[in-house]
């Protein structure tokens, strides 16, 4: 069976809510018969704090960059594939490709893309913190522009989300005036797709309005099980366990 490990800290939350949808979407690709622990996929955790200096990146960048190398690499040696539940961390797929670590990193934006490319999906608003829907240097959703027709986001709207981002953070979730600020954001968007691209904003328990929001970590969590699950129907443990 493939494990699974999941780095979080940027913020702890993120990570509980990819390994819950991990477990959900592994129910439903298995479906009935589905023997519940038995088929739960094997999961490690780490969560760093030092990770949520993130946030700001272009400050932090000396710090962040070093732990997320140590993290991956005591990680990896645990599991055999893992994800990072911070859309800004993984801008720094690159560096981990070329560290060659034993466990294979699903990245968020190749995910993404993937769907998008399988629906005919072209236009699209990204939604996250600052660092990643400013599309500059520091955000992993960069080369997408070159692929994708991404609608622009105000430098006013980009600072209310990186301002909503913090205060998920803060609270652990999502609160009613939360909600109301990030429907606020979403009715000034002209694209009918939305992507969630902050693990924090599918914590928020906002009204879409007419609007599809596409859920990143949903997706990642969809390919995570893919593979588990892959593996395990392969191996010869399931048989024996019958």
């Amino acid at each position: 069976m493939a494990r699974v490990g999941i780095v979080t800290g940027s913020g702890p939350e993120a990570g509980l809510d990819l390994w819950s949808k991990l477990l959900s979407e592994t129910r439903s690709l298995v479906g009935a018969a589905f023997r519940g622990d038995l088929d739960a996929p094997h999961v490690v955790i780490v969560s760093d704090p030092l990770l949520g200096l993130s946030m700001e990146l272009e400050r932090n960048l000396h710090l962040v960059w070093p732990r997320l190398a140590e993290v991956a690499t005591a990680l990896s040696g645990q599991v055999d594939v893992f994800a990072i539940a911070c859309n800004t961390l993984n801008l720094f797929q690159p560096q981990l490709d070329e560290m060659r670590l034993p466990a294979r990193l699903v990245a968020f934006a190749d995910v993404l893309l993937d769907q998008l490319s399988q629906e005919g999906v072209e236009d699209v608003a990204l939604l996250g913190a600052a660092p990643v829907i400013e599309l500059g240097p520091r955000s992993h959703y960069a080369p997408l522009a070159k692929r994708l027709r991404l609608e622009e986001i105000d430098a006013g709207t980009r600072a209310d989300l990186h301002a909503i981002i913090y205060d998920v953070k803060t609270a652990g979730g999502s609160t009613h005036a939360i909600e109301e600020r990030f429907e606020r954001v979403l009715q000034r968007l002209r694209s009918e797709v939305v992507v969630l691209a902050c693990t924090e904003l599918p914590l928020i328990r906002a009204r879409a309005n007419g609007r599809r929001l596409l859920d990143v970590s949903r997706l990642v969590a969809r390919r995570l099980a893919s593979i588990a699950w892959n593996e395990l129907a392969r191996g010869p443990a399931r048989e024996q366990a019958r």
